[in-house]
């Protein structure tokens, strides 16, 4: 860990440029808009260590797979979010002395990320051998309101005396994957061409052939200037020759637009990005930047959260809300969330099952319906590539992929391909989620019930029927918990196993009651029989779930209890985090659990639970946990806060909000943990505000943590929008927009109109920890 950024509550500040550290500035300091991001890169040429990264939203390359040995079932490829034509670059010569920052002097350096208006930032003197003094400035955006235009200002000013300046903004598409399996380089070229001020590369990803086009065009504030055309191979630019008198300031402007064929006909993809291109320059920085500043103000309206007395966590949260902002708009429903996003190359850039377990909830209060049933629509449209990958092992019905980004499965290693079958109840969870929060229970009808029912059929296959216990069981799989492979009857997948068969046949009921005619046509096209349903039912009775009767709990797995009991106070601080550390052979024999396991199990479920199985279940079980996962403690810190264990609640929180910042697992160089940010979020709203959706009805216990003088918060909920805010010992409920509202505080009713204010005291809810 490293406290290395300043605290500011809207910034993010580098100061004094530490190339050790500069990775994990880059994964800090990443921009995107949904459609396309870049890691936070220097536009000059860099010789120092980087991972340079410019990457788009579903285009993608099937990197063949690397298996020491090949199962059958593993998928031939793990699919690639390829690293796109680098188009931020604008080379710097001063007095033909080329300007790169691991061989110059230079001082007064500074990287900021702005978070309220979406831009980064730089600045720089270089401090010449001839005793010149020249200040940099770098300004990018990728625009929110026109999401295939980004926009970088750069500026030269010589402090004190003349210089003969060289600027070359150029486009490359010579970059490849640091993580390519066998070094490949994923594009083709097809065409390029420059002209004075302008310029082109078209590209296509092989095998996949998505057609990418990279336009750029420039502007200079100066009329005297050379300007001559540079070509390379899949390489074009423009050296710009031009004096500068002292204290004269110079500034470049460079439009770039990129396109591909998942958005055009691939014969205008080039035509595309150029007229784009072209008209962004006709409307200029100023306006592009004034839109764009709007698109950001609407979008903090919304998710905004307010966090008073506590500069680092206020901090913290608005970056976690930003860059969630910047990986998904949810205009797309072919896109989904990245655990990475834009800001790096590992897992692929694809899809887990991150986004409804942790990030669906996000969005569902903070975005219109549409971006959260866009999430659920994404799975929907695989559902038949689900069934494909539950054929590949045998079994009926739909296994939604662990990891992908086309519906296909993509991971390849055994104990998740195979086994981490859990996933599948996420999806159906997510339906559920979102039909309790906004009321569509026409999409159960439109959409939901032949996800949930090929999943249905998943599990209905994949259990076991014992005879000697006439009980059903799920064997060999692993659970959440990835620090556990091969087990029996992992309690959390038996568990969302049940749910998704009782709620598919509660989908049922409510459609053939209210959508007869759709219930019909689902049941004639899925082939549905009474026998099907009824086995169904059998299973829910006689699912089998492994107790700890000395705690009076569930256990995790079949045997959990045989392994040494020993919890986290037991080991070393030197041996964490233990898969740095522990052999796989140690780690899998002892009893340390990875991330929540049993918990997720509850969390999911709170409501079905006493408070006092809730406590015992955590006070066994978090002892054991060793937080090895970015989505961990978020769960545990939720849970804290339901059984009123407010200070561990709080101390849970921590280790994920600032978790990318102060680079607490030393491996923010790679990138963002994107879907856990979603965590934070979660921590707050529905751990320290407590937010439910409870019988149809919305409803707040909160707290207020010792270390804040107050926070607030707006979610959307049903087209009205609330502000929450917790301060000086009061929840304050406004209804800002909408019909009135009635809801329940600490279980008591009240209703919400616009133009009163709701005034309620705020509860002790601590117990002894």
């Amino acid at each position: 860990m490293r406290k290395y950024f300043e605290v500011d509550p809207w910034k993010i500040i580098e100061e004094n440029f530490d190339p050790a550290y500069n990775r994990v500035a880059e994964s800090v300091m990443s921009l995107g808009n949904g459609q396309m991001g870049i890691r936070g890169n220097f536009a000059e040429k860099y010789t120092g260590d980087s991972l340079a990264g410019t990457y788009l939203a579903g285009v993608y390359y099937p990197d063949k797979t690397v298996v020491g040995w090949w199962k059958i079932g593993y998928p031939e490829y793990f699919a690639k979010v390829p690293n796109a034509t680098n188009f931020i670059g604008i080379d710097l010569s001063i007095d033909e002395e080329r300007i790169d920052l691991a061989k110059v002097d230079f001082s007064d350096f500074s990287r900021e990320l702005n978070m309220k208006e979406g831009y980064l930032e730089r600045n720089f003197t270089v401090n010449l051998a001839t005793d010149k003094h020249v200040q940099i400035t770098e300004k990018r955006f990728l625009s929110k309101s026109e999401n295939e235009i980004a926009v970088i200002r750069y500026s030269v000013k010589s402090l004190d005396q003349n210089i003969m300046l060289t600027l070359t903004p150029y486009l490359d598409g010579n970059v490849r994957n640091e993580d390519a399996n066998y070094n490949d380089y994923f594009w083709n070229p097809l065409t390029q061409e420059i002209k004075e001020e302008a310029g082109f590369l078209t590209m296509e990803t092989r095998k996949t052939n998505f057609r990418v086009a990279t336009a750029m065009n420039w502007q200079l504030n100066k009329a005297n200037y050379e300007v001559h055309r540079l070509e390379e191979d899949n390489w074009v630019g423009n050296k710009i020759t031009v004096k500068a008198t002292a204290n004269e300031e110079l500034i470049l402007d460079k439009y770039i637009a990129v396109t591909t064929s998942r958005d055009y006909k691939k014969e205008i993809v080039t035509k595309k990005a150029v007229s784009k291109v072209s008209a962004a320059a006709k409307k200029g920085y100023q306006q592009l930047f004034r839109e764009h500043t709007n698109a950001w103000q609407k979008i903090w309206q919304d998710s905004d959260i307010i966090i008073e007395g506590d500069p680092a966590a206020q901090q913290a949260i608005r970056f976690n809300i930003f860059q969630l902002n910047q990986t998904y708009t949810g205009e797309d429903p072919r896109l989904n969330i990245g655990p990475k996003g834009f800001t790096g190359e590992k897992y692929g850039g694809l899809t887990y099952w991150d986004t409804e377990a942790y990030c669906l909830p996000f969005y569902l209060a903070t975005h219109n319906n549409q971006v959260s049933k866009n999430l659920l629509l994404y799975r929907y449209r695989h559902l038949e590539k689900a069934k494909e990958n539950a054929g590949k092992l045998g079994l009926a019905g739909a296994l939604y992929p662990m990891v992908t980004i086309n519906g296909e499965e993509c991971h390849n290693e055994w104990e998740i391909t195979f086994e981490e079958i859990h996933r599948n109840g996420a999806i159906a969870y997510a339906i559920f989620d979102y039909v309790r929060y906004t009321d569509d229970k026409s999409y159960l009808a439109d959409y939901g019930l032949p996800v949930l029912t090929e999943i249905s059929r998943f599990w209905a296959d994949r259990v076991q029927y014992n005879k000697q216990k006439n009980n059903y069981m799920i064997l060999g799989v692993t659970g959440p918990n990835e620090y556990e492979n091969n087990i029996n009857n992992n309690w959390y997948t038996n568990k969302i196993a049940v749910w998704t068969l009782n709620y598919t046949l509660q989908a049922y009921q409510y459609a053939k009651i209210n959508h007869p005619d759709k219930y019909e046509m689902w049941q004639q096209k899925l082939n549905l029989s009474e026998t099907e349903l009824k086995k169904w039912q059998d299973i829910s009775k006689k699912m089998y779930y492994p107790r700890l009767e000395e705690y009076d709990i569930y256990a995790q797995q079949d045997g959990y209890q045989d392994k040494e009991q020993i919890t986290k106070k037991d080991i070393a601080e030197s041996e964490l985090p233990l898969n740095q550390n522990w052999s796989w052979d140690k780690i899998l024999r002892s009893p340390f659990i990875k991330q929540a396991d049993v918990l997720q199990g509850i969390y999911f479920f709170l409501d079905e639970f006493t408070r006092e199985s809730i406590k015992k279940h955590f006070d066994y079980y978090e002892p054991r946990t060793v937080h090895e996962s970015s989505l961990s403690p978020c769960v545990y810190a939720i849970i804290a806060a339901e059984i009123g264990y407010l200070k561990k609640a709080y101390q849970l929180y921590l280790r994920t909000a600032r978790l990318d910042l102060d680079n607490y697992n030393e491996d923010t160089d790679d990138g963002l943990h994107i879907t856990s940010m979603a965590g934070t979020w979660l921590a707050i709203v529905k751990g320290f505000a407590r937010m439910k959706v409870k019988n149809n009805q919305l409803n707040f216990s909160p707290f207020l943590p010792e270390a804040w003088d107050g926070y607030s918060f707006k979610i959307l909920f049903r087209k009205r929008r609330l502000k929450i805010t917790i301060k000086n010992d009061t929840i304050l409920i406004e209804l800002e927009d909408g019909q009135p509202l009635k809801l329940k505080i600490y279980e008591q009713e009240a209703e919400v109109i616009q133009g009163k204010v709701i005034s309620i005291p705020l509860k002790d809810q601590r117990v002894c920890q």
